[in-house]
C-alpha cells in the first residue's frame, strides 16, 4: 500500500506526519510538498518560470528533508519508517490529488488546515478540496 502525506510545514501536516509514521509504519510512506505557484508568475516568460520552479521545488525538498529531521528526532519509530520526499508545483490540492492520480496511490493523509483565520475562510481549505476531488480514501488528522 502506498500513502501520500500532504506536508506544507505547518503544525497540522506535522501531526499529519507524525500519525502516518505511527499508523503506517511498513507500508510505502511519499511525503509530498507542493510549491504553491504565485498569480505574478503569469506575467513572466515561460523559460523564466520553469527555472523559478526548479529553484523552488530543489530548495522545497531540501527543507522538507530538514523539518522533518527535526521533527522526527524525539520519535523512536522515525529511524525505523523508510520514506520518500517528492515535491510538486501548482494548487495544492489540485497537486495533491493529481500525484495520488498518476502514482498509484492507495491513502492521503493530510492535515487539517495549514492556514488560520481570514485566508483560510477565504483561500478555502485544502483539506476540504482533497477529500472532495481524492480518488482514494483521505484521513485528516486534527
Amino acid at each position: 500500500m502506498t500513502v501520500l502525506v500532504a506536508y506544507d510545514g505547518s503544525e497540522p501536516a506535522q501531526q499529519a506526519v507524525t500519525y502516518a509514521f505511527d499508523e503506517y509504519a511498513d507500508e510505502e510512506l511519499v511525503l509530498l510538498r507542493v510549491v504553491d505557484i504565485a498569480d505574478s508568475f503569469t506575467e513572466a516568460s515561460i523559460q523564466a518560470v520553469e527555472e523559478t520552479l526548479a529553484d523552488r521545488r530543489k530548495t522545497a525538498s531540501e527543507d522538507l528533508r530538514e523539518d522533518l529531521r527535526e521533527q522526527l528526532v524525539d520519535q523512536a519509530t522515525a529511524d525505523d519508517v523508510e520514506y520518500r520526499v517528492e515535491t510538486a508545483a501548482g494548487d495544492p490540492a489540485r497537486e495533491i490529488v493529481r500525484f495520488a492520480e498518476e502514482n498509484d496511490v492507495d491513502h492521503i493523509v493530510v492535515g487539517s488546515h495549514g492556514r488560520s483565520g481570514v485566508s483560510r475562510v477565504l483561500l478555502g481549505s485544502v483539506a476540504e478540496r482533497v477529500v472532495r476531488r481524492a480518488p482514494v480514501s483521505v484521513t485528516v488528522v486534527r
